[in-house]
């Protein structure tokens, strides 16, 4: 039996946050979807999993709602999610600070793929990534500022601060499927930058109607796949930090007070016990040693 994997998001007023989790929880529940759905009064953000069947029902139930959106696809082999998360939250995707304008009525100029691959060969632009560090690290367009950032939250500080990179530039945005940069272009154009643009569709897109170029390494996503490459001609680009083979095999160390995130191939992974340290692999603190620490 087919399966997808949905990805999707739309700005657009909510006015019943909790009547619209409620709504998501139960459609999800009807059709055995899988994945994380977040809410809010501005809008929809989630991913699912489940039979072709059932997510083509979950398409045309969402567009009833929100009949903009527009979701990304792709074909998986089972669940790439263990369970269902519905939850409200005050933004959709969180960058903590307030904008007078609502993103669905103020937002960068989305570029379609075709677009955006002619325009990062221009001169006269700055292609700014707009994931966390780890994302950026295992893959990203080549030449683009990677902001060594942990959160999306940290962006508006970092781009105030490095303002003069960016003042006067035509800025090009990209992320994983285009949530990320609608809402951080909306942020720079109130902030006073008048160039922004969005990859529309993201990373996911990109690779979709594209030969990738310009893209190295792999995508992060959002599920149990973890990394996908955006084309199948993408390699990884990062290597294992214990014997430094090529590898995007990304875990986070075994004890839960350390959760380093590196770089590990599987016979590495097994060598050290996913562990970055000595110290580590002797703590009390090991998912291994603790069942109510395993994930």
């Amino acid at each position: 039996m087919p399966y997808e994997a949905l990805l999707y998001y739309c700005f657009a007023p909510v006015e019943n946050p909790v009547n619209l989790e409620r709504s998501q929880r139960r459609i999800c529940e009807e059709l055995d979807l899988r994945g994380r759905i977040i809410v809010a009064e501005e809008g929809i953000n989630g991913t699912v999993s489940g039979t072709a069947e059932a997510c083509a029902q979950y398409r045309e139930d969402l567009r009833k709602t929100f009949p903009d959106i527009e979701f990304k696809i792709d074909e998986v082999e089972g669940h790439v999610f263990k369970g269902l998360s519905v939850k409200v939250r005050d933004e959709i995707i969180t960058m903590g600070v307030p904008l007078g304008t609502p993103v669905h009525l103020k937002t960068g100029q989305h570029l379609s793929p075709d677009e955006w691959r002619e325009a990062i060969q221009q001169d006269d632009v700055v292609l700014l990534d707009g994931r966390n560090d780890y994302e950026s690290e295992l893959g990203h367009f080549e030449g683009a500022l990677l902001p060594p950032l942990e959160s999306f939250r940290d962006f508006p500080a970092w781009i105030l601060a490095h303002r003069e990179q960016l003042e006067g530039k035509r800025i090009l945005t990209y992320c994983t499927g285009g949530i990320r940069c609608e809402k951080l272009s909306a942020w720079m154009l109130q902030e006073g930058f008048e160039e922004v643009y969005q990859l529309d569709g993201g990373i996911v897109r990109y690779g979709k109607e594209t030969d990738g170029a310009g893209f190295v390494g792999m995508n992060v996503v959002f599920d149990d796949r973890v990394l996908v490459p955006p084309t199948p001609a993408h390699e990884p680009i990062t290597h294992c930090r214990e014997c430094n083979a090529k590898s995007a095999n990304y875990v986070n160390c075994a004890n839960v007070l350390c959760n380093r995130r590196m770089i590990l191939c599987p016979g590495c992974e097994e060598s050290t016990s996913r562990c970055c340290s000595d110290e580590c692999r002797n703590a009390p603190s090991l998912r291994a040693k603790n069942a109510k620490l395993r994930a």
